[in-house]
């Protein structure tokens, strides 16, 4: 079922399912969420409303992700179809890879962040908590001994080519990307 928290949004099925108020419904032991919003600030408190009532973060990989052992998927992850992540790769809580994504191996994309589709993730980098990835994004590798780092709470443009390190809270856009103000 899909929950939401205010009844403006409880206006019947969505695709067949169940729309119900958060604080309506009764928690059996195991039940289990993931919080399909796209905007970081939003998912969080979703997950906090979602574990204040005893759900359990999982995990929700489609079936058509190609996704080596090696890859580490945090609680609350959702991956998409069409997705390729190689290897040594690590996903932190709550993190959304869309359609048609690639990431690369060595890569660590920490919690609440958000590929959205069609973004390529080269190897050796590291993206930050509360990042936001617009579409058809590419993020050039960084190497072993300095990855690519893109900082905590950064928006990524879409279509941006981004080839060097992007400070916390940056705006970057265009190609190559570059901090937009």
């Amino acid at each position: 079922m899909f929950l939401v928290d205010d009844s403006a949004y409880a206006n019947g099925p969505v695709n067949g399912i169940q729309v119900r108020l958060l604080n309506e419904i009764v928690v059996v032991d195991g039940d289990r969420f993931v919080a399909a919003v796209g905007d970081s600030t939003l998912r969080r408190k979703a997950a906090r409303a979602c574990t204040s009532i005893n759900l359990q973060p999982t995990v929700l990989v489609h079936p058509r992700v190609e996704a080596s052992s090696s890859v580490l998927f945090g609680p609350g992850c959702v991956v998409c179809a069409g997705a390729v992540l190689t290897v040594d790769i690590a996903l932190g809580e709550h993190v959304h890879v869309n359609i048609g994504c690639s990431v690369s191996h060595d890569v660590r994309i920490d919690d609440f962040s958000t590929l959205s589709p069609g973004v390529h993730v080269s190897g050796h980098v590291k993206i930050g908590r509360d990042v936001f990835i617009g579409t058809g994004a590419n993020i050039i590798n960084g190497s072993a001994a300095s990855p690519l780092v893109i900082g905590d709470g950064a928006l990524i443009a879409a279509g941006a080519c981004v080839t060097k390190s992007v400070e916390a809270g940056a705006l970057v856009a265009g190609v190559p990307a570059v901090r937009k103000k």
